[in-house]
């Protein structure tokens, strides 16, 4: 397996020289550059035009990527033009952010989408596997700001049961017990929100293949042998209906890392999805450039992490 592994990471390779040079382009071809927002009437074009030939903006793009290019294999993606500070301090600030708030969203997705895809797929065509699947419709057809727009309305500021920005209070002091559960309260309304709207997959998913489950052989074997229905369904049908679960898991982890913009944007949750907006407000091509790079590597390893999580899930499977 660490031989296909290491093949993956190989084919990675030119897949990223593409994605980077996409990445770079795009960012040429945005209207304006980090400094047309300092023009003002009083503004001398001589100063503006000297910013732009000093930052390199004046270089014709394959200069420019190549430039970009050498500096980011060293680990240096530039310094942002709005923050005054260097593109991977900046985004190492907003990456522990990020990744705490998706990986606590993927928990309770997870904790609220596979009992109710086990109990629709159970009892289907029931009362309940309408209610549920009517629930799954609804957190699909719902756009993700107008769920955050009314849970952060109605818990923070009606009801005022929870912070309404930031990730922790100022005044508390890193390390201390107090800063941990602060951090953990001002993830509750951000995670929940975002794990309502990441549940309709895996529940329709785990769903379709509880229902087909239950009429393979090795299941009516189970029954006719007296193995009681409880243990039927966490034992043999739960274990094998996961399994196309386990194959996008790795998918839904990155997704949830590079789908977080508006869940932080209406929360004002400082991670990488609220400054990628920012950063394309300002112009700031430095930071917008290496935050799509880093989504697009998330995405390439979730595939990776996929297969690897499948074949762990399921013996008979090895990546191929």
């Amino acid at each position: 397996m660490w031989k296909t592994i290491f093949k993956r990471f190989l084919v990675m390779i030119p897949q990223l020289f593409v994605l980077s040079i996409l990445i770079f382009l795009l960012a040429q071809f945005m209207p304006g550059d980090p400094f047309t927002g300092l023009i003002t009437p009083e503004t001398d074009p001589a100063v503006i035009e000297r910013l732009r030939e000093e930052a390199g903006l004046n270089d014709p793009w394959p200069v420019q990527y190549v430039h970009w290019l050498e500096n980011a294999f060293q680990g240096d993606f530039g310094k942002s033009y709005t923050f005054k500070i260097p593109v991977a301090k900046l985004i190492g600030q907003r990456a522990g952010n990020t990744i705490i708030l998706s990986f606590f969203s993927l928990i309770l997705s997870y904790l609220i989408a596979l009992p109710l895809g086990m109990l629709a797929g159970r009892y289907h065509n029931s009362f309940l596997d309408k209610t549920i699947t009517t629930y799954s419709y609804l957190s699909f057809a719902v756009p993700t700001f107008v769920l955050a727009l009314l849970v952060l309305w109605f818990f923070g500021y009606i009801l005022e049961w929870f912070p309404t920005s930031g990730s922790v209070d100022v005044q508390l002091r890193s390390g201390s017990l107090s800063y941990v559960l602060n951090r953990l309260y001002h993830l509750i309304l951000p995670a929940i929100t975002y794990a309502l709207l990441a549940t309709t997959s895996t529940i329709q998913y785990l769903r379709s293949e509880v229902i087909d489950a239950k009429t393979q052989d090795y299941v009516k074997t189970a029954k006719s042998k007296g193995v009681p229905e409880k243990i039927v369904f966490n034992r043999h049908i739960f274990r094998n209906s996961a399994l196309p679960i386990a194959s996008t898991m790795g998918y839904q982890i990155t997704g949830l890392i590079g789908g977080s913009i508006f869940i932080e944007q209406i929360f004002a949750y400082p991670g990488m999805g609220q400054l990628f907006i920012s950063s394309i407000q300002s112009r700031d091509y430095s930071v917008i450039t290496a935050l799509v790079l880093l989504f697009g590597i998330a995405t390439l390893v979730g595939t990776l992490l996929s297969d690897i999580i499948m074949s762990m899930v399921d013996p008979r499977i090895r990546i191929q």
